[in-house]
């Protein structure tokens, strides 16, 4: 709480002439319409309710929140893009993104973060009945940089949305994924990627909200931690509303401990308050490597580095495999061969 209390503070972005506290870089494909939003200006806020103290900081600081629109029925060959570039470690940078995927729509944004800054963003999606949506965020932040933000969607009838969060960087990361539905038949898929260094606090919440009948969702996160004090925390929380009959949910987080010194709270709940569903379950697991993946690999010629390099690998490559855009996923490979420079040849802990 001392090193994310910064947070708590109701400040502007902190903005001088000429030298802007963040940077963004926007990339938009053809047919995609932009504009800005006021508070209260519909749709903003129609979907997110700001759920803790940084987030409706985020909400009141902003005066002009961005708007991006995609039309129903375009299908987008190439990402949105959004960088932001933090230009000063306790710099305030206030953010607030709209989002709407128009009805039978198919598109991508990656929401790209970098650099030193106290980033406070808020991301609010509208898919349309019928679209699919996915949303990469990427927190590759400096060591002394501070996030909190929260992301909330809310899915159409027959809708598809994919939320990817991808934390490396940063001092103190905090991140809510949040999902409710307009309508029957959507579809939500929340996957997440993180590895904690010494020293390190990333902290994921998600809630799933089954309040239509006939959803779906889906959510898996993996994390790898590695030096003293390095500290992961994973809460997952799906509520099954006695309307949401016929709804199919299943909730994993994963924890892979490389050295001494690390913890990883992981914390998945669900409330049910029907019992007619499809399914509903959970399951969350922190260990060491395994012996048999380590003896299998060394059997075979493999040195022990190199063993240690490929369990890692593949313990995040279901997920990176699902992105699907090959740069995206190349900065993420690139990402944990970072990470394993560190601390790969550190020998395994015992159980």
């Amino acid at each position: 709480m001392r090193r994310i209390q910064p947070m708590f503070e109701p400040r502007p972005t902190d903005d001088a002439e000429g030298d802007p506290a963040a940077e963004y870089e926007l990339s938009l494909p053809e047919g995609v319409r932009q504009g800005v939003l006021a508070p209260g200006q519909a749709p903003r806020g129609t979907v997110l309710v700001p759920a803790d103290r940084p987030a409706a900081i985020a909400s009141a600081q902003v005066s002009e929140a961005l708007h991006l629109v995609v039309p129903a029925e375009l299908e987008l060959a190439e990402p949105i893009r959004i960088g932001v570039t933090g230009r000063g470690a306790g710099r305030r940078a206030n953010a607030h993104y709209v989002v709407e995927a128009g009805a039978h729509s198919r598109a991508t944004l990656v929401l790209h973060h970098r650099g030193s800054a106290e980033h406070n963003g808020n991301l609010e999606v509208v898919v349309g009945d019928g679209a699919s949506l996915t949303v990469i965020s990427i927190q590759d932040w400096d060591d002394d940089a501070i996030h909190t933000g929260q992301h909330e969607a809310r899915v159409g009838r027959d809708a598809s949305y994919q939320h990817i969060a991808v934390s490396f960087g940063g001092d103190v990361v905090r991140l809510q994924s949040n999902v409710s539905y307009a309508s029957v038949g959507g579809r939500a898929e929340l996957l997440g990627l993180y590895f904690v260094d010494s020293g390190q606090h990333i902290e994921h919440r998600l809630f799933v909200d089954h309040n239509t009948p006939r959803s779906e969702s889906n959510v898996d996160y993996r994390g790898a931690l590695q030096g003293a004090g390095a500290h992961s925390v994973w809460i997952g929380d799906v509520l099954i509303r006695k309307a949401a009959e016929g709804i199919d949910t299943y909730e994993s987080n994963r924890n892979l401990v490389l050295t001494d010194g690390c913890r990883a709270d992981s914390v998945p709940n669900l409330e049910i308050e029907t019992g007619e569903i499809a399914g509903a379950g959970h399951a969350a697991t922190t260990g060491r490597f395994d012996d048999e993946q380590l003896f299998y690999l060394r059997s075979r010629g493999i040195d022990e580095t190199e063993a240690r390099r490929l369990v890692v690998h593949g313990f995040f490559a279901d997920i990176i495999r699902r992105i699907g855009i090959p740069e995206v996923e190349q900065l993420l490979l690139s990402a944990v061969e970072r990470e394993l420079a560190v601390t790969v040849g550190t020998p395994a802990l015992t159980a």
